[in-house]
């Protein structure tokens, strides 16, 4: 051991431990569990090394559950070892405690999670004296990395960051085992006997139980949607040599106009009168009796953050987010993206004034080198700064996901889905520097007599591409068509040919404004219409229809809806403007989803992604509903995370959160204890089971 004073560089992984001796450049030499030189010593943790301990280490009583030792809220928090990782921990913790150690850099993940994995091995290893810098970097490149040591500043500048972190894991502690516990002694044996299970644990979590709820609402929406059967009518017109469509709306002047017979005003409850309809209207009366035509220009989508590459990457590859997570850590570890984690969606304007050197190392990726090209060629990128890509106040920890221009060898040992969830966001990237997709949008509206002194209206809305503007760039290379693309209104919508719409009432009713082949000859047809030009008739249709209950969350839907607080948000200026408000965190939505699967209260579709309840998870549910059911309030569940987000960033104290916190779980603990609602819980189990083809499963 070398007499003079050295710096300690402590990561998460060992994988990023390398990537830090790499860049460090200095002379390492391996040990057990660190590497040393003369200068410094890098270390690692393996994820978590410790915990919070289990009530019984508080007091052996408590390991046997009862009414009489809950609600259990210690006054302060014990923490051990996980014994999995105890020879580590010992590594760890002699080398924070070295007397030639001078200077620790924190190096875990940049985030509230890779704060508290250091924070515990700290307090754990009971570390004084040192000086401690923490590095906070958003790729793992070389100059990104030598950046963070740099630029690192005290640990004591993060941390309100490090209160954060550990008041979630005690909310999430105390929330799980007083709420479990009080439930399964209240309600557990009656679980137990109406599954005829083994066991009769009713596991709740302050996001868990609130994400189970989302999924069961939907669930029994669905179950008492009616459809409603209804039939359109879709005229077809000629304007030049090409045919458009028209649909009938019973306006005012029609003999329809608010008919009895009528399913809204654009469709009838029966087939006859649909055909009635069309035998009134006199062939050579159609003409024109309005016709609106304006330039629209649609700018790129905002970047990826890890909740949009899971919706994405559920839809166009049917993969979970939580392997969508591993993907995208992959390609961060691997130096091809930046930090995964991040909410944000937009560049800061530090990052923004350097982007050039991202753009010119895309070159060496042959399936985006030319596009690269095209965008350093020209002027946006200078200028990206002034646009809505570029906001600090839309940042918190991190920058949208971006491709660093580095790391291409790394492709190669990357699976084929990776490879191409890579492609993505290189797309995405790039397209912000492209200008806007311009559609000329034609809406007309067609008359024709009808029946005496009425006229009939039939409505056409359609747009024509002018200008393909940035969807030149977001075609990826494995995709069939632009329909695939996965880039179009949002990023994702387009890669199932349809936006998810959340549930709408009247999903499917309306003839949604179609994107038509644009050609010269067409457009100078379209110039000519006016009030009053006469067109061919081409004859119409009916077309048939039902109402359509609320889609079901995919996994990628789902975690949408957990970003924007149990809302399925497509719009992304809207998405932007609750930002801060989600159940969850990018970090941890993925994993939360995961337990409900593994604990069989969720039911995932490998296959298409689908999620819907179990009979166990739609028990569970109920039993929450009827004791403790401001759990399920989404909004509620957003509220404790804005508020550890008010911690981090000093606007709410540690002991108003701790107050607040302890009420509630103090409150509702009692509260459960005089309870009875037994009998109506039965009905409910009953009311759920119905829906299982087994009845009662085991």
């Amino acid at each position: 051991m070398s007499g003079q004073n050295k710096s300690l560089f402590i990561a998460e992984k060992p994988s990023v431990a390398r990537e830090f001796a790499k860049a460090l450049k200095y002379n390492m030499r391996n040990h057990d569990g660190y590497l040393e030189s003369e200068e410094a010593v890098i270390t690692w943790c393996v994820g978590h090394l410790v915990t919070m301990s289990y009530p019984d280490v508080y007091k052996p009583e408590l390991k046997r559950w009862s009414f009489q030792t809950i609600p259990f809220i210690p006054e302060e928090y014990k923490y051990e070892v996980i014994p999995s990782s105890a020879k580590q921990f010992q590594i760890v913790s002699g080398l924070l405690n070295r007397a030639d150690i001078t200077t620790i850099y924190v190096c875990t993940d940049s985030g509230r999670e890779g704060e508290y994995i250091y924070r515990l091995v700290e307090r754990q290893a009971k570390v004084n004296g040192k000086t401690r810098k923490r590095v906070w970097i958003d790729s793992q490149t070389e100059e990104e990395i030598l950046r963070g040591i740099r630029e690192a500043k005290d640990l004591s500048a993060y941390d309100a960051l490090s209160d954060a972190a550990y008041l979630r894991a005690q909310e999430d502690y105390l929330m799980g085992i007083n709420f479990s516990r009080v439930l399964t002694l209240k309600y557990g044996d009656q679980v137990k006997n109406y599954l005829h299970a083994d066991k009769g644990v009713i596991a709740v979590g302050r996001v868990m139980t609130c994400v189970l709820g989302m999924v069961t609402l939907r669930e029994r929406e669905i179950r008492a949607f009616q459809k409603t059967p209804y039939f359109r009518v879709l005229g077809s017109f000629l304007v030049g040599e090409r045919a458009i469509d028209g649909e009938w709306k019973a306006v005012t002047g029609s003999k329809y106009f608010e008919s009895p017979l009528l399913y809204k005003e654009n469709g009838f409850k029966e087939r006859k009168d649909a055909e009635a309809l069309i035998g009134e209207c006199v062939p050579d009366s159609a003409h024109v009796i309005s016709v609106e035509k304006k330039t629209e220009k649609k700018n790129a989508p905002l970047l990826y953050n890890l909740a949009e590459l899971q919706n994405v990457c559920s839809k166009i590859f049917k993969i979970s987010p939580d392997e969508t997570l591993k993907i995208a850590q992959e390609l961060y570890e691997k130096k091809l993206t930046t930090y995964p984690r991040t909410d944000a969606r937009v560049l800061s304007s530090a990052v923004s004034k350097e982007i050039g050197r991202n753009i010119k190392g895309l070159f060496a990726y042959p399936p985006c080198a030319e596009a690269a090209k095209e965008v350093l060629a020209g002027e946006a990128y200078k200028t990206i700064a002034k646009t809505r890509y570029v906001n600090d106040k839309q940042i918190t920890d991190h920058y949208a996901i971006i491709p660093t221009g580095q790391g291409f060898g790394a492709l190669n040992t990357v699976s084929a889905t990776a490879a191409k969830v890579y492609e993505l966001i290189v797309r995405r990237f790039l397209a912000i520097f492209y200008p806007p997709a311009v559609y000329k949008k034609v809406s007309m509206c067609i008359g024709m007599q009808g029946e005496g002194e009425h006229t009939e209206n039939f409505f056409a809305n359609f747009k024509l591409q002018e200008s393909e503007g940035w969807m030149k760039v977001s075609r990826a290379s494995f995709l069939k068509d632009r329909k695939d693309a996965a880039q179009g209104k949002d990023g994702a919508q387009d890669a199932t040919g349809s936006t998810e719409s959340g549930g709408k009432e009247n999903g499917g009713e309306e003839e949604e404004e179609k994107e038509i082949a644009c050609d010269p000859a067409f457009l100078e047809e379209l110039g000519k219409l006016k009030k009053g030009t006469q067109l061919s008739y081409n004859g119409a249709q009916i077309k048939e229809g039902e109402t359509t209950p609320p889609k079901r969350y995919n996994s990628g839907s789902l975690i949408l809806a957990m970003e924007n607080a149990g809302q399925l948000i497509e719009d992304e200026e809207m998405r932007a403007m609750i930002k801060g408000s989600g159940i969850g965190t990018s970090a941890t939505r993925a994993g939360i989803l995961e337990k409900l699967v593994r604990n069989k209260y969720l039911a995932l579709n490998k296959k298409t992604q689908i999620i819907t309840p179990t009979l166990l998870g739609e028990m569970i549910f109920d039993v929450v509903r009827y004791s403790i059911g401001s759990m399920l309030n989404p909004k509620l569940t957003a509220s404790w995370e804005t508020g550890l987000a008010g911690v981090a960033d000093g606007s709410i104290s540690k002991e108003e959160y701790t107050q607040k916190m302890n009420a509630f779980v103090t409150k509702h603990t009692e509260n459960v204890k005089t309870l009875n609602n037994t009998a109506e819980l039965r009905r409910c189990f009953d009311y759920a089971s119905a829906y299982y083809k087994s009845g009662k499963t085991k």
